[in-house]
């Protein structure tokens, strides 16, 4: 399990991050889309990690909404 951040992009694509996987971003040109591309690009990740003898990071993020 991964937390994302996702949000709109300036051109009209949805972008998502997974801060705890750091360079793990992908879009979709839906929310739906980019949920799906960052699923995949989070297995990716972790198999790359794996494949080169890394340890994988642990799931370390917390959100918190402020009112500024």
């Amino acid at each position: 399990m991964r937390q994302i951040i996702i949000y709109p992009g300036e051109d009209g694509y949805w972008i998502a991050e997974c801060p705890s996987l750091p360079g793990c971003v992908s879009q979709g040109k839906t929310k739906s889309d980019c949920i799906k591309n960052i699923k995949k690009a989070i297995e990716l990740y972790v198999s790359a990690l794996k494949e080169d003898g890394l340890s994988v990071p642990e799931e370390n993020f917390e959100a918190m909404l402020i009112a500024v």
